[in-house]
């Protein structure tokens, strides 16, 4: 990584990898990004058994973090809710001398099985998306950190019959670029309710 980049963090939580047609190949397409540290979660922590101080480490050693997974039962995957609960600790991620996390930029690749008319009041999830991830828009406003909308793939199931999963890698590997080189306008992007939203019209020039 280049000093004068923006260094991201990828934290992928996929329960059941052998059967993602979307989330693997995104995760690993993102590997592949020269700013980007990818960790496989359920990979490196089989048994739930999460290195505390590494992953804080990791935070500090980063400015963007981003938290991948598909929404089960609209909601995180297990082990991110496992290491959100042992990682984001009084002291280090709020609260008393908690500000490790100031000033970093967070938000949610995510992909959901509906599609995006159901993700919302109308719709048989009657929430959308970011509605539904609230409770981590808070977390980052907690700890200082900046939040953007989330980056989703809405109608995930059938996302490969319909030939979308290779523009939906692109366009994540585009974001990733502009994140690291600073180089997305945050202040319009923060209004939408997904990033995918009006993406090519967030980059600065």
């Amino acid at each position: 990584m280049s000093e004068d980049k923006k260094k991201i963090l990828v934290l992928f939580a996929h329960p059941a990898q052998e059967r993602s047609e979307v989330n693997k190949p995104l995760f690993t397409d993102c590997q592949q990004h020269g700013d980007v540290t990818a960790v496989d979660l359920y990979r490196e922590y089989p048994t739930f058994h999460i290195n505390i101080d590494k992953e804080q480490q990791r935070l500090r050693e980063h400015d963007v973090i981003i938290f991948m997974f598909p929404l089960y039962w609209y909601s995180t995957p297990a082990i991110l809710k496992q290491w959100q609960d042992l990682v984001l600790e009084y002291g280090f991620a709020y609260g008393a001398n908690g500000h490790a996390l100031e000033g970093k930029t967070f938000l949610c690749a995510v992909t959901a099985g509906g599609s995006e008319a159901a993700y919302q009041q109308a719709g048989y999830n009657h929430f959308t998306v970011r509605e539904l991830l609230q409770p981590l828009e808070q977390t980052a406003s907690l700890t200082g950190m900046n939040y953007l909308p989330p980056f989703v793939l809405f109608s995930a199931r059938n996302a490969v019959e319909e030939n979308r999963v290779n523009a939906h890698i692109e366009s994540f590997r585009h974001l990733l670029t502009a994140l690291a080189e600073d180089n997305l306008d945050v202040e319009t992007s923060r209004a939408l309710p997904v990033l995918n939203t009006k993406l090519s019209g967030s980059f600065n020039a």
